[in-house]
């Protein structure tokens, strides 16, 4: 049997890793600056995360929701009172896409509506939860197959005002800084009047912060910038440092009844260990002040550097525009500086998501490496 190509990979094979470190087979090291999509949250390997992991499987490893795990109701705790949203209530899941379908769930038992409110260049996983990203919003996949979804051009007040049969809508979902689409951040006028019109129309206010959250913005969440509280938040990716698991954070006005939401894997012993891990080293280690300052020596320092038409993120989720497609540079940077960075849907977006605890001898060796690739480049 062959593995379905569905993925474009680098001829490169991982066997350890370390902080913001990588080995291959070969023994070459490569600085990560993207973390697997940015799941790597507190650093490849770190002691206290091994340690969490290796001790919980030397107990119990996995058995699903069908018991009591203790360690759920701890890892509520510990994320409602760093988040910020304590009173709300936690289901555990296993992937982005899987928290972003159950968030659209909880909505329409709440209201009785079908109807999302999306945006352009927005992405919410890849299932039946997907948003495609496309200008044109009439051939856009739906969000889910049992709703319609409208979507709006991103951050544009005037057409969110002129949206026709506003009571129709189920919910808003967007996501508090777009990830695939290329790092755009909604202006916090914008996520307000979002947050007025769900008051206004009791539709519910749904926050992917699936890329965009657990300190990668510098706050928790990257919607608390713009001083709303969400009905829903959804999380995932730094969650559990590589682990698969995820979250759907819920509004207390939310009725839970059993039989509503359904996961086998979600919340077991191993991925609760995980995600009470990162919490602690997040917490212990300051995580969200070192992504803010780490996040703006990068983008002050990159502002200096000639051929990069535009920066745009917060904390440690930064897009780099280049003035045209970015991955002959992107390769540049892998094969001959050893640097690993993503790409988006924009072509000429490159995307640094290290790990929150990058430090800045690490970031002064990839802006020495970009410096001279976008030298070499452009011939500056």
């Amino acid at each position: 049997m062959n593995l379905f190509d569905v993925y474009p990979l680098f001829n490169i094979t991982p066997v350890k890793a370390e902080g913001s470190y990588l080995w291959d087979e070969t023994g070459t090291k490569y600085l990560d600056l993207y973390g697997g999509h940015a799941v790597i949250s507190i650093g490849h390997s770190h002691p206290h995360y091994v340690q969490k992991l290796t001790n919980q499987l030397a107990r119990i490893g996995f058995y699903s929701n069908s018991v009591k795990i203790p360690q759920q109701e701890e890892l509520a705790a510990k994320l409602g009172a760093l988040s910020g949203y304590p009173d709300y209530n936690l289901f555990l899941i296993n992937s982005g896409a899987e928290a972003n379908e159950n968030a659209l769930k909880v909505a329409s038992f709440y209201n009785g509506r079908k109807k999302v409110l999306a945006f352009t260049k927005a992405f919410h996983g890849r299932t039946s939860a997907a948003v495609a990203i496309t200008p044109d919003p009439s051939i856009l996949a739906p969000l889910n197959a049992n709703h319609e979804t409208v979507f709006l051009p991103f951050n544009d007040l005037e057409a969110l005002e002129n949206l026709k049969n506003p009571n129709e809508i189920c919910a808003v979902i967007i996501e508090g800084i777009q990830g695939v689409g290329g790092v755009n951040i909604p202006t916090p006028e914008f996520l307000q009047a979002l947050r007025t019109f769900c008051n206004n129309h009791n539709a519910v206010l749904i926050l992917d912060e699936i890329q965009s959250g657990y300190g990668r913005s510098g706050k928790f969440f990257a919607h608390q910038h713009s001083n709303i509280q969400a009905d829903i938040v959804t999380v995932a990716k730094g969650m559990g440092n590589g682990f698969p698991v995820a979250g759907v954070l819920i509004h207390p006005k939310f009725q839970a009844k059993h039989g509503m939401l359904g996961t086998t894997f979600g919340g077991n012993y191993l991925a609760c260990a995980a995600a009470i891990a990162v919490l602690d080293v997040i917490q212990e280690e300051n995580l969200l002040v070192n992504a803010a300052a780490i996040g703006n020596y990068l983008m002050q320092n990159l502002s200096t550097i000639e051929g990069i038409l535009e920066i745009r993120g917060k904390g440690l989720m930064i897009g780099v525009e280049l003035p045209d497609n970015a991955a002959a540079t992107r390769k540049q940077l892998l094969e001959e500086h050893h640097i690993f960075l993503g790409s988006s849907s924009n072509k000429n977006t490159i995307r640094i998501l290290p790990a929150l605890n990058l430090q800045k001898p690490e970031a002064d060796i990839f802006l020495e490496a970009f410096q001279a690739v976008l030298a070499k480049t452009y011939a500056l």
